[in-house]
This record gives structure tokens, C-alpha cells and sequence, in this order.
């Protein structure tokens, strides 16, 4: 399914550790663990500072494949991670304050999970010009700045195609954590998707939250009021890039006989705390930042340090959609060649509604 297939087993083996530190949008979080070197040199391992977005570790979905990267990076190579959480009250001396934190501390690298950490990232970058940092989702130039970003509208363009072929009333749904350029580009990939498929087919879009209110991502009762109005106006699938929100959409979909959820971001199928719901997950849109961050941190580890802007795409395995569950043989033909004409240039996806 993966570029990385190879180590998708270290991450489900590293899922469990999600259980030890988990936090909420409405609270911070200031979690440390630690390991001994691999090589056996104790404290000489590598410490790593993560900053994550609204929901952190535990949010079944983007906060946790980011952790998954960490944790394998740390199981590797030895040494610590330090967690901090935004808040979704955070301002943006908040988030500076986080990253100058982590960096005062002497962790390195840090990893800022999430767009909204990108101005903070351009400040303090400049002001700890020997610590490397990254930034998922969001593009800053600097010469210690590795920006990871992915194709997110190639991998939600194969997800409307399957949405378009599943459903059994030419109707749909996309649900948005919140309203911003990024999350757009879910949006425009999926209903592009769709309506390539089936012009036919109705798309309900709805967002969570606006401009600066990041609640959207942390809000699963949000999610599930969403989505079941949409199953209510006749939607029989809804895809949701909305964090943590996605949740309660999950738990939405699974509560009406014969709907389909399409994840985000992890494997949601096989994420412990969804197992309930996981009969109901037609397939992911898998979003490698665990591939990202763990590339990242091993590059500083190996003192050549990533710097610019990384894309991971759909012909590099960086964005895909899940097989768990098996939901999606009877159409994976149709899906290979959708995703053939993507890689191969003849089918170009929008990144804006």
C-alpha cells in the first residue's frame, strides 16, 4: 500500500505507545519519554522535540502518524522525545513560545506538527540557527527549515473516486476540520474525484471552523452533528479531514445501515480506539507524515540534516488510500488506473474548490 510498507509494522507495533500521553484541543500537553541508545551509549541519543498541533498524540489520526515517526526514530537511535500540544486558544506568541521552549531545552530537531505553526517556525528558526526544525504541512524558507508537505488533493482525488463508485445514492459528503487553504486541497481532490467518476453524484461540503478558531480539528461532537445531517439530507458516504472531529463522524456513519466513512490522515481502520467503528471504514486517506518526520529526524541523526521543501506525493508513496478491511477490492482496478493517470500526468488535480 506504501512507499515504506517495509515498516508499517514497526508503526503498528509503536501505535500502542499513543496510549501512554494523550490531550485534548481545550488542553496543553508536556509529556517526555525516553530510551536507551540503540548503540548503547546511553544519553548520547538523539532528543526530539515535537510540538504538536490541536488534538496531539491520541487523536487516532495526523497528531498520531507524526508520533508514530517520532517513536520510531526514538526506538531507533535512542535518547528522548518531548511533547507539547497546542491549545485551541493558542495565539501566536503561543506557538513561539512553544517552539523557543523546546529549543532553549536543547532538543534537536523539533518538529512543528501542523500549518499554523509556520510563522513561528520563520521566527524562531532565525533565533536557533544550529537547531534543525521541521514543519509539516506548511512551506518556510531557512537553512536549518525542512518543510514537509504532501499531496493531500492526489490522495483525496482517489478517495472521491471511491466514494463515486460506493455509493448507493449518488450522494456524498466532505466534511473539513477547518476552513483553510490546506484543508482545501482535500476538499477540491475529493470532489474532483467524485465528479470525474459520476457527474452525477451530489457532494455536501461542510466546515467545522473558520479563520483562526483551530477547534474544527478537536471537536468529535462537531464531527458527529455534521455528518448526520448529512446522512439525514441523504449522504451515504462522508470523508472527513478534520482530525480529531473526524471521530465523531465516524461514530456518526457507523450508527446508519449501509453509509461508508473514509478516514484521513492514519489507517483509521486499524487504530485501536476506532475498532468499534471499523466495519464502517470504506478506506483511508493515508497521509505519511509518520515517513516524513522519521526521514526527518533520521537525516539529523545522521548530521545531514533535510532542508527545503520535501513533497511527498502519490508516486512516492506519500499520500494513498488504505486496503484494511477489504472494502475496496471489488473497485481497486478502477482506483490503480485513476491513480496511473495521476502519476502519469494525464489526469491533473486541483488544489483550490
Amino acid at each position: 500500500m506504501r512507499r515504506v510498507a517495509k515498516f508499517s509494522a514497526a508503526c503498528i507495533a509503536t501505535a500502542a505507545l499513543a496510549v501512554t500521553a494523550t490531550a485534548c484541543g481545550s488542553t496543553s500537553s508536556d509529556n517526555t519519554s525516553s530510551s536507551p541508545s540503540s548503540s548503547g551509549g546511553g544519553g548520547k541519543g538523539i532528543k526530539i522535540g515535537l510540538a504538536y498541533d490541536v488534538g496531539g498524540r491520541g487523536d487516532r489520526s495526523f497528531n498520531d502518524s507524526a508520533a508514530r515517526g517520532a517513536d520510531k526514530a526514538e526506538q531507533e537511535f535512542g535518547g528522548s522525545i518531548k511533547e507539547l500540544t497546542a491549545k485551541t486558544s493558542d495565539t501566536p506568541a503561543d506557538r513561539v513560545q512553544r517552539l523557543t521552549d523546546l529549543a532553549q531545552a536543547g532538543y534537536n530537531p523539533i518538529v512543528a506538527v501542523g500549518y499554523t505553526y509556520a510563522p513561528a517556525v520563520q521566527q524562531v528558526a532565525k533565533q536557533f540557527p544550529k537547531t534543525s526544525f521541521g514543519l509539516i504541512d506548511s512551506v518556510v524558507k531557512g537553512d536549518n527549515v525542512n518543510s514537509i508537505t504532501f499531496t493531500e488533493e492526489e490522495g483525496s482525488y482517489l478517495a472521491g473516486v471511491a466514494a463515486a463508485l460506493k455509493t448507493k445514492k449518488d450522494h456524498v459528503g466532505f466534511i473539513g476540520g477547518v476552513d483553510s487553504p490546506l484543508i482545501k486541497k482535500f476538499e477540491a481532490g475529493y470532489v474532483q474525484g467524485v465528479h470525474d467518476t459520476n457527474a452525477k453524484v451530489k457532494v455536501d461540503v461542510q466546515y467545522l471552523s473558520h479563520g483562526a478558531d483551530t477547534s474544527g480539528f478537536s471537536s468529535p461532537d462537531k464531527g458527529q452533528q455534521a455528518a448526520q445531517g448529512m446522512l439525514d439530507n441523504g449522504a451515504d458516504v462522508i470523508y472527513s479531514a478534520a482530525g480529531s472531529s473526524g471521530n465523531g463522524a465516524i461514530e456518526a456513519v457507523n450508527g446508519k445501515k449501509g453509509a461508508w466513512a473514509i478516514g484521513v490522515d492514519s489507517d483509521q481502520y486499524n487504530i485501536p480506539g476506532l475498532a468499534k467503528y471499523k466495519n464502517s471504514i470504506l478506506t483511508s486517506m493515508v497521509k505519511n507524515v509518520d515517513v516524513g518526520v522519521y526521514d526527518f529526524i533520521k537525516s539529523v541523526h545522521d548530521g545531514k540534516p533535510l532542508t527545503g521543501n520535501n513533497i511527498y506525493s502519490l508516486a512516492k508513496g506519500g499520500v494513498s488510500l488504505a486496503t484494511s478491511g477489504g472494502f475496496i477490492k471489488d473497485i481497486q482496478p478502477k482506483l490503480d488506473a485513476a491513480k496511473k493517470k495521476i502519476v502519469d500526468g494525464q489526469i491533473k488535480v486541483k488544489t483550490t474548490p
